[in-house]
């Protein structure tokens, strides 16, 4: 059943009884999600202080619940969902779920996941409705993400013998180490590790104990020393299990000085890996790698980047999958559910062709400066390729590029994606010599990018009902709508072979802080 509309009367709660408008928030133990709702909840119910007007919901058992509310300090209110009947009765999808009722039950606004934007909202409705002053107790910039997708309701999780998941401790910095298997002498390594769900469908090096401690000593941490949480499931990337996983993929000892960067980029929390591991989009976590580390450790920036062009691109890509995988849990058919799924899931690693490039590096634009190495995650569809051979003026090469840009995500949806347009060398050549700046590049592309308004007829297509709130321009005397939000929604960078007037397209997953944003990393 769909979640309770406002209006609707809310299904009775586990030993709830209703004196006043209250705040009910349903919650289980082992949601990051929920986790951070709590926090700000638990600040709410003290500024208020009018008893039980904030109360917290459990999916789970009572010692599970008091483990939690002891680690993040709050003295909320509490229920327990036995059973999970409420659960079901109110509709829930995900949790955190959040339900403003008045004295009669009566919901009046609701929320699922966790949003600082709701959160103060239905916080500031509550404390109009006890006549007290509505508190901003979930302030932007405060060090924690502005949305957090949620985790799938209690009662909705396929049913299990296994024991419940232990409360993920996101602050950590040290955990176990990685366990030891000994296998008989006659098995077969690479079956034991595909068999047993560790590797992908392609075979993997086994990851030995010598293997594994050589990798690691490479990184310079402690074995048991947390890099990073991998969404979703947010297991600890500990270092030495980045270096089994790197084992597994093929790395080479050095390819831990990017790899181990790479990974706290990965787990960024303005990136929102955790959204792209579980959507049915296209999108991957593209890797884009700059600094003089490309030439020392020998990443593909010319020819065949996007191919199986070099071992450190290959392998290092198919090393953070095996990270997401394996750590994080997004198996594919089971936290995975992309529809058409992404050849980038393998491995999608590229480093920018520097020495050809007319303009300073990719990572500049993140106020990283030129020669230092960095990497840089934008959450990419699979790449879609530009053919201009004739073009000799920058403005002709770049209405080839403009068409491209205006069929991402959908034809007609506007100020919703992002791009990455990787300029081939030989289109690069061409705008250098015609005097274009990286800046004078994104601003024609921005400007020229639309989608016509004839185009929008009335028919009920994705993207005609939101067409009221697009920016509408003038296109070489078409009226049209603006594809894109802003001029920086589309980044450009150089990449590729010597040989062929060629660029590329990459289109993103959902943007800005409800979505996927880039981020990038400087390292040594």
């Amino acid at each position: 059943m769909p979640m309770l509309a406002n209006g609707a009367t809310a299904p009775p709660v586990p030993d709830l009884v209703l004196s006043g408008p209250s705040l009910l928030a349903f919650f289980k133990t082992d949601c990051p999600a929920c986790h951070l709702a709590l926090r700000y909840l638990d600040g709410l119910s003290r500024s208020i202080g009018s008893g039980d007007r904030v109360v917290a919901v459990s999916q789970d058992e009572p010692a599970s619940t008091d483990k939690l509310m002891r680690s993040l300090g709050a003295d909320l209110s509490l229920r327990f969902d036995h059973g999970l009947a409420a659960s079901e009765g109110f509709g829930l999808e995900a949790v955190p779920a959040l339900f403003l009722l008045d004295h009669s039950g009566r919901v009046l606004a609701s929320s699922q996941g966790f949003d600082k934007a709701d959160l103060n909202r239905l916080g500031g409705e509550l404390a109009k409705l006890l006549e007290v002053p509505a508190p901003e107790f979930a302030r932007a910039g405060d060090g924690n993400p502005d949305f957090q997708p949620g985790c799938v309701s209690r009662h909705l999780e396929p049913e299990s013998d296994a024991a419940a998941a232990g409360i993920p401790d996101l602050y950590s910095r040290r955990t176990g180490r990685a366990s030891r298997i000994d296998l008989p002498t006659d098995a077969d390594a690479e079956e034991w590790c595909y068999e047993s769900g560790y590797a992908d469908p392609l075979p993997v090096v086994p990851p030995t104990v010598g293997r594994v401690e050589r990798m690691l000593a490479e990184s310079g941490l402690s074995p048991d020393e947390v890099v990073a949480h991998v969404p979703p499931n947010f297991g600890a990337a500990s270092a030495e299990k980045i270096a089994a996983n790197a084992v597994m993929a093929g790395c080479r000892p050095e390819y831990m000085r990017v790899l181990v960067p790479a990974v706290r980029a990965l787990c960024d929390e303005r990136l929102d890996i955790h959204g792209v591991q579980g959507t049915t989009h296209f999108a991957a976590p593209l890797a884009i790698v700059n600094g003089p580390v490309r030439l020392e450790l020998g990443f593909a920036c010319g020819s065949n980047v996007f191919s199986n062009a070099a071992r450190a691109n290959s392998t290092i890509g198919r090393a953070l999958q095996l990270i997401l995988r394996n750590l994080g849990g997004a198996a594919p058919g089971r936290i995975d559910m992309s529809t058409m799924g992404n050849p980038g899931r393998f491995s999608f690693v590229i480093g920018e062709n520097e020495e050809v490039s007319p303009w300073g590096p990719l990572a500049e634009d993140f106020g990283i400066e030129a020669g230092c190495n960095a990497v840089t995650f934008f959450c990419a569809e699979p790449p879609r390729p530009v053919s201009e051979h004739k073009a000799r003026e920058p403005g002709v090469l770049l209405r080839a590029i403009c068409p491209v840009l205006a069929n991402l995500w959908s034809y007609r949806v506007c100020k919703r994606s992002e791009a990455v347009v990787v300029i081939g060398p030989e289109h690069a050549a061409t705008l250098g010599r015609g005097g274009f700046t990286k800046r004078d590049v994104v601003e024609f592309l921005f400007e020229n990018t639309g989608v016509p308004v004839s185009e929008y007829d009335g028919d009920g297509g994705e993207g005609t009902h939101e067409a009221g709130y697009y920016d509408e321009c003038v296109i070489r005397g078409v009226r049209c709508y603006r594809k894109f939000r802003r001029p920086e929604s589309v980044r450009v960078m150089v990449a590729g072979g010597p040989a062929g007037k060629f660029s590329a397209v990459l289109g993103s997953w959902a943007t800005g802080p409800r979505g996927s944003q880039m981020v990038s990393y400087q390292f040594e």
